[in-house]
């Protein structure tokens, strides 16, 4: 079967957006470096279960991110390349999912292609799907269990059968999410498909049970894997382990008790981030949302978008701890509302062409200004991995710290860290492909240093360190010092 044109270009545009000199620059930030170390260390103990960072259980998260950085540092090598794959697949797929199943619902080629391309050139969705960590996994997650759920339900309305593999698909979302980032993995998806089954049942005036068993067994379906890994992980750790990842980590993000994940923002943090939340289309985001209001009674399918899109931004709002990357799984159904959007201003335009030289002009020059816009768009993203990524590592690069670490363990000196961030300890067992042993007390440290003369303690501080403590390097990564320090 050949490939129509239309799909091979959206594929060929995806992989210039996700994958092109996607490891032409060092892990930078706070979560790639620890993210990476905790993948990396889960390659060297080759420990599939629990993952570790510094030796010490790392559960934020369950571990299908990590799974798949440590799986591609086995078959690619311990390289900021390896471990980014893993999220610029699940852009990629993410972008030809959403264009397959716009299709499948009936909607005309070039809504379903402008939506995926419209997603896939969102600023902060192509950065995060560019990255280490577990973010593009979860929004592929959510985004197939959502549109595998509305595609079963229109199936199942219009045909009247068991869309057994429409279903299938669903719990194989539902499983990504889950795996990728727990009890949110399930929230994401959940909180839309229980809005939209409401707003069905009010407009219908009648309950069907039926509508409503399905989604539910096959969430059941799909959470078996996350089960699986969880009964493993109780037989290592019991209890406490299974209450770190099912409520610390997760319940605790939601009511703000687990104030170590850090990110507490009020609650008009997201509204605050309107305007740069999916730039450079916030315009034909917001306004289609408020255009296709009155249209949400009779149209299932604006109904269920728009409420995927409100839904979870509530969701997210009423949560304590916030960040700009969580609205990842908002953006296909913004692509969608911009998208359809932009075909209504195209027919206004048409309606008007007749009638004013101006609307005709724009008309007949559509296709120019539009690929004028996108083109210019996507070549500003491609300049921005090619040459700003790079020129960020001469100050986001753990690799000058690891290079001095490396030096001094040439030359036989012992070193060790002294309180790590998640971001130091991540970084230096990635680079290194080791594990530094850290020291927790002042105590512990005067002892190490004391020991044997030439031992070296690493570690950040706002201020220079003083005697007894000699600095013997200062490297300074971002806005964080770290002291090379002796005695």
């Amino acid at each position: 079967m050949r490939t129509p044109l239309p799909t091979f270009i959206l594929f060929v545009l995806g992989c210039l957006l996700f994958f092109f000199a996607l490891g032409n620059h060092q892990l930078q930030g706070s979560a790639e470096p620890r993210v990476a170390g905790i993948a990396m260390e889960m390659y060297l103990d080759n420990d599939w279960i629990v993952p570790k960072l510094n030796g010490q259980p790392f559960l934020e998260k369950p571990p299908l991110s990590l799974w798949l950085d440590s799986s591609a540092i086995k078959l690619f090598g311990g390289t900021p390349l390896a471990v980014r794959l893993a999220s610029a697949f699940a852009g990629l797929f993410s972008l030809m999912l959403l264009y397959a199943m716009l299709r499948k619902l009936g909607r005309p080629a070039t809504i379903a292609w402008a939506a995926a391309i419209l997603m896939a050139t969102t600023a902060s969705y192509l950065s995060n799907s560019r990255q280490v960590g577990e973010d593009a996994l979860l929004s592929l997650g959510v985004t197939l269990a959502l549109l595998a759920f509305f595609y079963a339900s229109r199936q199942q309305a219009e045909q009247r059968h068991f869309a057994l593999g429409s279903w299938l698909l669903f719990a194989s979302g539902i499983m990504i999410a889950t795996l990728s980032k727990g009890v949110l993995g399930l929230a994401l998806p959940g909180v839309v498909i229980f809005t939209y089954l409401v707003a069905e049942s009010v407009l219908e005036k009648r309950l069907t049970v039926s509508r409503w068993l399905r989604p539910a067994l096959f969430t059941v379906v799909g959470l078996i894997p996350l089960l699986v890994w969880l009964g493993l992980l109780y037989q290592r750790g019991g209890m406490q382990m299974l209450g770190d990842v099912l409520w610390a980590n997760s319940v605790g993000r939601f009511s703000g008790s687990f104030e170590g994940a850090g990110h507490f923002e009020p609650f008009y943090y997201y509204l605050v981030k309107l305007p740069q939340a999916f730039l450079p289309w916030n315009l034909l985001v917001y306004f289609g949302l408020w255009h296709f209001r009155k249209a949400l009674v009779s149209n299932r399918y604006l109904l269920f978008f728009s409420l995927w899109l409100v839904a979870q931004f509530i969701l997210l709002t009423l949560a304590s701890s916030k960040r700009m990357v969580y609205l990842m799984s908002l953006t296909p159904a913004a692509a969608v509302l911009a998208a359809e959007y932009a075909a209504v201003l195209l027919k206004g335009l048409q309606e008007r062409a007749p009638s004013s030289a101006f609307a005709d002009r724009l008309l007949r020059h559509r296709r120019v200004l539009v690929l004028g816009v996108l083109g210019a768009v996507i070549l500003g993203y491609l300049a921005a991995a090619l040459w700003l990524a790079p020129r960020a590592d001469r100050n986001e690069s753990f690799v000058p710290l690891t290079a001095q670490v490396k030096a001094l363990q040439a030359n036989g000196q012992h070193v060790v860290l002294f309180k790590p961030s998640e971001r130091l300890a991540g970084a230096t067992v990635f680079y290194s492909q080791s594990r530094l042993e850290a020291l927790q007390s002042e105590a512990e440290l005067t002892q190490f240093l004391s020991a044997t003369p030439g031992n070296v303690a690493i570690m950040e501080s706002r201020s220079e360190p003083v005697a007894p403590l000699k600095v013997v390097e200062k490297i300074t990564i971002g806005q964080r010092d770290y002291y090379f320090v002796g005695q």
